[in-house]
């Protein structure tokens, strides 16, 4: 782990679902506040799976928060007296928030920002891949793997919908290694490389 300093930074804490990243978003949090510093928690206004007005873990653990449509209600949102801003499913979030974050750690603003750095096909999910290339600190974390029960670094959705986004759960996902994990559209890929 690192040791915070007060010059700004941009913490990413990233995983498969139930790998317990609001979990850690919501610790790192309650020891800023410990700390007597001004935190503000922004969340995805799309993200209203255990509340509309607080960042959730699967299990049932709560921050309050200001849930945002887009970067431009997040600004208005923003104070200036803020030290720590909090992002919970950043992954939702729209491009323009990666100057914002960049501007509030240059100007010594601690961001954390929680979210899937996959989507549940195994590709790069929002504008993760770049806040992890931009990061100070990068914590990965991992859940157990719903079939095999090893480490699980993936997110297999169960229910088949188009489209990249579908907010949902333990009804829709489960977590998966990476040999367990499968993309219907993907098996053509594997029969190439296991025939070479």
């Amino acid at each position: 782990m690192f040791v915070h300093q007060r010059q700004g930074s941009l913490e990413v804490i990233c995983g498969p679902m139930f790998s317990g990243k609001s979990e850690e978003l919501i610790r790192r949090i309650k020891r800023a506040i410990i700390a007597k510093q001004k935190v503000q928690v922004f969340k995805p206004a799309l993200d209203d799976r255990y509340d509309v007005s607080a960042v959730a873990s699967h299990s049932q653990r709560k921050h309050e928060a200001i849930a945002v449509k887009n970067v431009e209600e997040l600004l208005r949102n923003l104070d200036v007296q803020t030290q720590v801003v909090a992002l919970d499913e950043v992954q939702f979030m729209e491009e323009g928030l990666i100057p914002i974050i960049e501007d509030l750690a240059n100007r010594g603003v601690r961001v954390i920002a929680g979210g899937l750095d996959q989507d549940s096909n195994g590709e790069p999910f929002g504008i993760m891949p770049i806040l992890l290339a931009k990061a100070d600190y990068v914590t990965k974390l991992q859940a157990i793997c719903m079939v095999c029960g090893a480490l699980a670094s993936r997110t297999q959705r169960m229910v088949h919908t188009g489209g990249q986004v579908l907010v949902g759960a333990a009804e829709a996902y489960e977590a998966r290694c990476r040999h367990c994990h499968q993309v219907p559209h993907a098996s053509g890929e594997k029969r190439l490389i296991e025939g070479d």
